[in-house]
């Protein structure tokens, strides 16, 4: 190859990752920060790919680009109405279930009963967790378990999973709980006792697969159905 050809190729190299930074800069913009370091770690990966050869390069990037895919951070436009609750998470319903008990670890003593909404959230959903009402964190119970495939029925009982507890303005309680899957590892929950939320705000997200049951009132209306795919924090699932 002449000096030229050289010059040539570096410049292309050059110009590629000026384009890959801005790419994964302009991404990690609107990520969660629990991605953050996975992008660095792919951002230095694909570096040192194209470093050593062109292809290598290519595949990081690749791989860079879905992990800033996976733990992107929409901006979600929140529905402002009275008596609503939205959408925990992306996804899809699972299941719709009336009659149920909010989970035996919140020590919830009440002959009320509940309806159980699931979400299940495959790889490709957003999986930043929202509070679908505006409520105070009343108790949050962190299980260790197992990663059964969060599609299961008995995951919700036996898989890593965390609770919360919360109560509205009116005095009612919500039951939400965080269940990692066969590929999630990690669950992160920012919600602490006494927190205030409002209606749609970010408090945890999963990593790589899982499921958000939400628990509701059985006066509440559900507006959903199963099989429905839900929008995290915009989707209205039940109204009084």
């Amino acid at each position: 190859m002449s000096r030229d050809d050289s010059k040539g190729l570096l410049n292309i190299i050059l110009k590629l990752l000026q384009g890959v930074a801005i790419f994964l800069i302009d991404g990690i913009k609107n990520t969660h920060k629990e991605g953050h370091i996975f992008i660095l770690l792919g951002v230095i990966a694909t570096i040192l790919g194209y470093w050593i050869i062109s292809f290598l390069g290519t595949i990081c990037l690749i791989l860079t680009a879905w992990i800033i895919y996976f733990f992107r951070d929409p901006h979600r436009v929140i529905p402002q109405k009275e008596g609503i609750l939205v959408a925990p998470a992306d996804g899809v319903i699972t299941a719709i279930v009336k009659g149920e008990e909010l989970p035996e670890e919140l020590h919830f003593d009440t002959d009320t009963t509940f309806t159980r909404i699931s979400i299940f959230l495959n790889v490709f959903n957003v999986h930043v967790n929202r509070i679908p009402v505006k409520a105070e964190v009343e108790k949050t119970c962190y299980v260790a378990g197992k990663f059964l495939n969060a599609n299961l029925d008995k995951s919700s009982k036996e898989n890593e999973r965390n609770i919360l507890l919360l109560k509205t303005e009116s005095g009612e309680y919500i039951g939400l709980t965080q269940i990692a899957g066969l590929i999630a590892r990690r669950i992160v929950s920012y919600a602490k006792e006494n927190d205030n939320y409002e209606t749609g705000e970010r408090y945890g997200i999963i990593r790589f697969g899982s499921r958000v049951d939400v628990f509701i009132p059985e006066h509440y209306k559900v507006c959903v159905e199963k099989g429905q795919t839900m929008i995290g924090g915009e989707t209205i699932i039940a109204s009084k």
